[in-house]
């Protein structure tokens, strides 16, 4: 059985609609959680697929989250190496800084709720190419500079650096491509805070949207998946 390890900052942020389609594929999941398990225990080469989660966290805020540090080398390990790697929001930040990228607060503003991708010809190229026009999770604060070498995949009107390639073995996603419905009344409660700090942004809101946008999202992100699963072979 292949191995997929999965990355999580947080318990409630979990591999969602990802689950099955590993599962179908042959892959074995161990999550790893952030700031108790050791990354520098980790046997990186013997795993097929890492997963790099989401989180309410900074990808710079080292001095108050040190493992920061030893996530970071694990993850420039795999990417200098060409091994299989996606990071989703938190996840695809801390692979932008690992390739030398900049991470910072997106000018004030944060991106929460759903709203469509707007693919790059790139884009409309790879495994993200089903998404196109299709409604999104985004519950982001931050963004990024795009690495060098990188290739631009997706935008939308407030964040310009929505997801990312970096040659054939990885994709950085700044979105929510692994989210259910059911899993987001977890969000609900546990992002609970940032959410009331946004004006205009409630739960009922959020809700009603997610009732209208969550149920495409399932059908389409295991394809995602498959499709980059199938361009490592």
């Amino acid at each position: 059985m292949k191995t997929c390890v999965a990355i999580r900052h947080v318990a409630f942020e979990d591999l969602g609609s990802f689950e099955a389609r590993l599962a179908a594929a042959g892959y074995g999941v161990r999550y790893v959680e952030a700031g108790l398990d050791d990354f520098a225990a980790l046997d990186e080469p013997a795993i097929d697929l890492l997963v790099i989660l989401g989180g309410p966290i900074g990808a710079y805020e080292d001095d108050a989250y040190p493992f920061l540090g030893s996530e970071l080398r694990l993850i420039e390990a795999r990417l200098r190496a060409g091994r299989p790697t996606i990071g989703i929001c938190l996840g695809a930040q801390l692979m932008a800084r690992a390739l030398g990228a900049r991470v910072y607060p997106n000018g004030g503003v944060k991106e929460i709720g759903w709203s469509a991708l707007d693919l790059t010809e790139a884009g409309r190229n790879s495994p993200l190419a089903v998404l196109d026009g299709v409604p999104v999770l985004h519950w982001h604060g931050d963004t990024f500079d795009l690495p060098e070498g990188a290739t631009l995949l997706a935008s939308t009107s407030i964040t310009r650096n929505q997801a990312f390639s970096w040659g054939k073995a990885a994709l950085g996603l700044q979105f929510h491509v692994e989210a259910t419905g059911a899993g987001l009344e977890r969000w609900f409660i546990g992002h609970a805070c940032e959410i009331g700090g946004v004006p205009g942004l409630t739960v009922p809101k959020l809700r009603a949207d997610t009732g209208r946008c969550a149920a495409g999202l399932e059908t389409l992100a295991p394809q995602v998946l498959g499709a980059f699963l199938s361009d490592m072979m």
